[in-house]
């Protein structure tokens, strides 16, 4: 890695007024940032990890109404966290989001923590999701690093440079961070770095962290998801039964008929990950 000095105030200056400037041009009024609610900020936060924006405006809002607190969300089943959930993708988000419920209601009165280490220790919560509550509910200084703020570092201080570090840029994060304003400024930083992944080849990809999402039609993520979805919709059906219902969806969809085993060895694996529970009877439920 190499050695990030600090940034001279002058170009540190520079940097944060564009950035500013930027930012107030390109501006999304979305509903989570009318908001200082740590809640509905954490699930915009978990929503956005892989999932365009303009699809988590169409499910926060309906999320919310359905569990309007982290107490509801406790005191509902998986199987209700996860039929809210379909159609953003990511079932083990929503697993996360509820075992996360779970803790909150027993561990902290159905209120998240305030501290970063915290939040950190959570389910399914990374530096990047504790960082945003911090920030964006707390309006706490923190390192606030996900992929359109990457793009604005990348651009301006690793122009051409492959397989950026993130410990390389965390420094540069850092001493930028408006200490009075961090909402504010990291909604400037979001806002021109989605500008920036549009306007330009995308300077994201120079990250070591980037990875190339692969195709999820006719992959086993698809057809797990598929296993999932039919158990939601009926439950107790026997493995035989769902692997035939799986069939009849590839086929019509004009994909090769799948391997009864691995049909059946992807709900074993749904099993162990505690979406699903087969009962004696081998017969499949929601976990």
């Amino acid at each position: 890695m190499a050695d990030v000095e600090a940034l001279p105030p002058d170009r540190l200056e520079a940097f944060t007024a564009l950035v500013w400037r930027e930012g107030l041009r390109l501006y999304r009024d979305l509903p989570w940032r009318r908001t200082r609610e740590p809640y509905p900020i954490l699930l915009s936060e978990v929503m956005l990890q892989q999932t365009q924006v303009g699809r988590v405006e169409r499910y926060w809002q309906r999320w919310l109404e359905r569990f309007p607190s982290l107490d509801a969300l406790a005191a509902a089943s998986l199987g209700d966290a996860l039929k809210a959930w379909q159609g953003l993708g990511y079932n083990r988000r929503a697993k996360a989001l509820y075992e996360l419920a779970k803790v909150c209601a027993r561990d902290y009165v159905g209120a998240l923590p305030v501290e970063y280490d915290q939040l950190l220790a959570l389910p399914g919560v990374g530096p990047a999701t504790a960082a945003g509550v911090c920030v964006f509910a707390y309006d706490k200084p923190c390192i606030y690093l996900e992929t359109n703020v990457r793009a604005v570092f990348l651009h301006h201080f690793f122009p051409e440079v492959a397989r950026v570090s993130d410990r390389e840029l965390i420094p540069l994060v850092a001493q930028s961070c408006d200490q009075d304003d961090p909402r504010g400024w990291y909604y400037a930083l979001l806002d021109y770095g989605a500008w920036l992944k549009k306007a330009l080849p995308n300077p994201s990809r120079r990250s070591r962290n980037h990875r190339r999402q692969s195709p999820f039609v006719g992959s086993l993520r698809q057809k797990r998801a598929e296993l999932l979805r039919l158990v939601l919709a009926e439950p107790g059906q026997g493995g035989d039964e769902l692997v035939e219902s799986l069939t009849a969806i590839e086929v019509a969809a004009g994909r090769p008929v799948p391997d009864p085993q691995l049909c059946l060895d992807l709900l074993n694996e749904l099993d162990k990950e505690g979406f699903l529970r087969k009962s004696e009877s081998q017969r499949w439920f929601i976990a």
